[in-house]
């Protein structure tokens, strides 16, 4: 087999990424039969089909090369961490992402705090969920990001990534003002579970798993709501339609309309992360952005 070009790989890569041979072209700045011409090319060294056509599908061989593509670029995204510490970090840029709740509450200050330590450093932020993330790590298009999984679903990030913890975030019950049960010191799940609720299934708060935490059955969203934004969330509570939980962190400024309480056994936690790629060095500016977050979200759940 010829010598295999990483360029081909990436080519290849955003092929099976798109399902697209005109996708992955206008993402990577080729025309389409110059990306028809590189997957050929690959096919060539190779010996072996790499993708089926119509539809587009990878194939074993394919599969290997994916494989191999995947690992050169942790590799090169790994050098580049490493030689921006070495740089010393205290200029240029940081590309973070954070979560919703987090964008909306910590992020702000703690930016605040690292332009008055760093301010020769750029930020980029982008808001986007935990696998999204961590895929934009993996590939050197992010240098941080706030992740969270929750206790009772832990969801560990892949192999080259580092996280740390950066706060223990209580998941409370949100019911309407004059709910009935608004008056309590702490909730018990299984007294909502005939209730009208609305989840936040891309926030992984899914009704069947509260139903198992609270072991009753019945918990059912009369309310259908697909996504993460829980600001929505709290407007359909503070309008007396349905109750539901939610991580501390994202009530933030909540309506007067509604009223939050801890959770009686079983109680739930959602664990926020900051996530980086594993190396031995990391910039300087990273790590203080790290601890920034930490205390900034230290305060808004104390």
């Amino acid at each position: 087999m010829h010598g295999l070009d990483p360029r081909l790989l990436a080519t290849l890569e955003a092929v099976v990424r798109h399902g697209s041979f005109s996708a992955a072209a206008r993402e990577l700045g080729y025309s389409g039969p110059a990306v028809s011409q590189q997957i050929a090319e690959l096919e060539r060294r190779a010996g072996l089909r790499v993708l089926e056509r119509r539809p587009v599908r990878v194939t074993p061989a394919g599969e290997v090369l994916l494989g191999a593509e995947q690992s050169v670029r942790n590799a090169l995204a790994t050098a580049s961490v490493e030689l921006d510490a070495m740089r010393a970090g205290t200029a240029g840029r940081i590309r973070l992402g954070a979560f919703a709740s987090a964008a909306t509450s910590i992020v702000p200050q703690a930016l605040a705090q690292l332009h008055t330590a760093y301010p020769h450093v750029q930020v980029s932020l982008c808001q986007l969920e935990p696998e999204a993330g961590y895929n934009r790590l993996k590939r050197g298009e992010m240098d941080l990001a706030l992740s969270y999984d929750y206790d009772f679903i832990p969801d560990p990030p892949p192999r080259m990534l580092r996280r740390t913890l950066v706060a223990r975030d209580p998941v409370v019950a949100v019911v309407p003002e004059h709910h009935r049960l608004a008056g309590r010191e702490v909730i018990d799940l299984a007294s909502l579970a005939a209730e009208t609720w609305i989840a936040a299934p891309e926030a992984a708060l899914r009704l069947e798993l509260l139903s198992q935490m609270a072991q009753t059955p019945g918990f059912q969203a009369r309310l259908q709501y697909e996504g993460d934004d829980f600001n929505t969330v709290l407007g359909f509570v503070a309008a007396g339609l349905c109750v539901a939980v939610m991580p501390q962190l994202a009530l933030g400024r909540s309506s007067a309309r509604v009223v939050a309480r801890p959770l009686a056994e079983p109680q739930l936690t959602r664990y926020i992360y900051a996530v980086r790629i594993d190396t031995r060095h990391a910039p300087r500016a990273v790590l203080a952005l790290e601890e920034m977050l930490a205390a900034q979200a230290l305060s808004a759940l104390s």
